[in-house]
C-alpha cells in the first residue's frame, strides 16, 4: 500500500475524513491532497469557510510532520498563520500542498498553499508542529 493510500486509510472516521480530504501524493518532502467545496464546508456566500481552509491545511501539515519525526512519535500544532488570497466557490475543488521548511528535533515547520482548480491561490499557511517523543 502506498502513503497516500495508508494515510486515506489512517484517517476514516476522522476529522479529515468528515472534510473529504482525499490524498493524492504523500512523501516526507511533500504531501498532496484535494477536497471538493461542498455546501456544508461553506460560508453563507457559498465559498470555502475559513474554519475548512485552516483545517484542510492544518490535516495537511501535521501528515508532513508525522512523516519527519522518529518512530512513535506525537505531533499537536503549536502555531498556524494563514493568509486568505481567494475565495473557493460551491462545486469547485481547492488542492493542497504542504511541505516542510524545518525538520527539527523538537518542531516542524511546514508551509501549505492552497489552490482553486483554476490554480489561483487560495491560502497560503505556515505552521509549526511540536514534535512529543514517546
Amino acid at each position: 500500500m502506498n502513503l497516500a493510500a495508508s494515510m486515506q486509510e489512517r484517517v476514516k472516521g476522522l476529522l479529515p475524513d468528515l472534510l473529504g480530504i482525499e490524498f493524492v501524493d504523500v512523501t516526507p518532502d511533500k504531501v498532496i491532497a484535494g477536497i471538493a467545496v461542498r455546501k456544508d464546508l461553506c460560508t453563507i456566500g457559498d465559498n470555502l469557510h475559513g474554519g475548512a481552509i485552516m483545517a484542510f491545511a492544518d490535516t495537511l501539515g501535521a501528515v508532513v510532520a508525522i512523516l519527519n519525526m522518529p518512530q512513535g512519535a506525537r505531533t499537536t500544532t503549536i502555531e498556524s498563520k494563514t493568509n486568505f488570497i481567494g475565495g473557493a466557490p460551491l462545486g469547485s475543488r481547492v488542492t493542497g500542498e504542504s511541505v516542510p521548511v524545518h525538520k527539527g528535533r523538537t518542531t516542524v515547520v511546514c508551509q501549505t498553499t492552497l489552490r482553486s482548480e483554476a490554480g489561483k491561490l487560495v491560502a497560503l499557511v505556515t505552521q509549526t508542529q511540536l514534535v512529543i517523543l514517546p
